[in-house]
């Protein structure tokens, strides 16, 4: 289970029920303390970590491939708790890049109602999740029994599109988004 979760963060006691996380106005954006100035002051910007973008680049380069740079959308959940385990997933992938002392980050994002309407469940996480080693459907899992649900079973090549959002509180919006919707809260 994630440990050390501050406690303004824990909130799957009041988002989770037996059909998964409750979806309200408020998002929330999990990233790295060494982004947070840069965010304040222009925004949450699509595939927005120039430095991993640049270290891809340098790799790719040193062994003779190119590189093509896309366009990720910015990631979303409802839920605090799932917003700082990413967090801490953004800081694990910096510090093997970066090295440097990072912090996890977690912003809360009140998106205007036309951009709060065009906010969509990720099923291309479908991918993510089935690397190898990676454990965020058992850290799902481990919120839901911690407070009386039974965990989803969820096969991510199968799943239904709103499984992402409702079950596991995985969501993206394709847009960027103003420093002004954002309020960083650890």
């Amino acid at each position: 289970m994630m440990t050390n979760i501050p406690n303004n963060l824990q909130d799957a006691r009041d988002l989770l029920s037996a059909e998964g996380f409750k979806v309200g106005r408020t998002w929330y954006h999990g990233t790295s303390s060494t982004l947070v100035a840069s965010i304040q002051e222009y925004g949450l910007k699509r595939s927005g970590d120039r430095a991993l973008k640049q270290t891809a680049k340098k790799i790719m380069a040193t062994i003779g491939n190119s590189y093509t740079e896309t366009i990720e959308p910015v990631f979303l959940t409802q839920s605090k708790e799932l917003a700082y385990y990413w967090a801490e997933q953004k800081v694990k992938e910096r510090a093997a890049h970066n090295g440097g002392e990072e912090a996890p980050a977690v912003l809360a994002i009140n998106l205007p109602e036309a951009m709060n309407n065009s906010v969509k469940p990720d099923v291309g996480a479908a991918s993510l999740l089935m690397i190898e080693g990676n454990d965020f459907l058992e850290q799902v899992s481990n919120l839901y029994t911690a407070h009386g649900f039974k965990a989803p079973l969820i096969d991510p090549a199968q799943a239904d599109r709103l499984d992402y959002l409702n079950k596991l509180g995985m969501a993206y919006i394709n847009a960027d988004i103003d420093a002004e919707n954002l309020e960083l809260l650890v």
